[in-house]
């Protein structure tokens, strides 16, 4: 398993500013296979690393082997989230939600922080692994500010030719599960599995393990 992070996240190296692009996040993600020599790769996108994967299975159809694509979105729907946060948390966590997500910034990331973030799982965060990641907020200001609240992706999901997996939770309140929903409609019915968690945030792994075995089932 090749564990990327994505240009301007993590440890790689931020590059251009106005490189941050799903365009050009998902033609990476095809040079870099390209680079190691993996053919047919098996791409497994959550959250934000889904719409990159959808975006190189869109441009290089010929190039995944099989697509996972956990809790992701192809557009977005951001009264369906705002009102999932609602739902989930009351006015106050919806309203936090409205501010950041539609003027995301440093003055209106705390409040985001706290109290959206408790609401996308159900179990803690492994407090680990958190302490391990390397965060980039100029590039989630960026996204979130512009091309989060454009990108449509759904016209150009039936290019896509390999076997596709999608697994999302009910009570995802960032990318509540009707995004799930508008994927798995575009796609070929013939080469798309859909399976949806009760009771599952948004990182469906940590509320639903159950979905690791789907995963394992679908990779063999």
């Amino acid at each position: 398993m090749v564990y990327l992070d994505h240009r301007g996240n993590g440890r790689s190296d931020a590059g251009p500013r106005e490189r941050w692009r799903l365009e050009q996040w998902g033609d990476d993600v095809a040079a870099f296979c390209e680079a190691l020599e993996i053919q047919k790769p098996i791409v497994m996108g959550e959250s934000f690393g889904g719409m990159v994967a959808l975006a190189y299975a869109v441009r290089h159809p010929e190039g995944p082997g099989k697509l996972v694509l956990c809790s992701t979105a192809a557009r977005i729907d951001l009264d369906e989230t705002l009102a999932a946060f609602g739902r989930l948390g009351g006015p106050a966590a919806r309203a936090a939600a409205e501010r950041y997500l539609r003027t995301p910034d440093l003055e209106t990331f705390p409040e985001y922080f706290q109290r959206c973030l408790p609401l996308y799982t159900r179990r803690p965060f492994d407090a680990e692994a958190m302490a391990r990641t390397v965060m980039n907020p100029d590039v989630a200001l960026t996204f979130f500010g512009d091309e989060f609240h454009r990108f449509d992706l759904v016209p150009l999901l039936p290019r896509i030719r390999c076997p596709t997996l999608v697994l999302h939770g009910e009570d995802d309140p960032m990318l509540p599960i009707g995004h799930a929903e508008t994927i798995v409609a575009a796609l070929p019915r013939d080469r798309v599995r859909f399976e949806r968690f009760a009771q599952a945030g948004h990182p469906v792994y940590l509320d639903a393990p159950e979905a690791l075995g789907t995963i394992r089932e679908f990779l063999a």
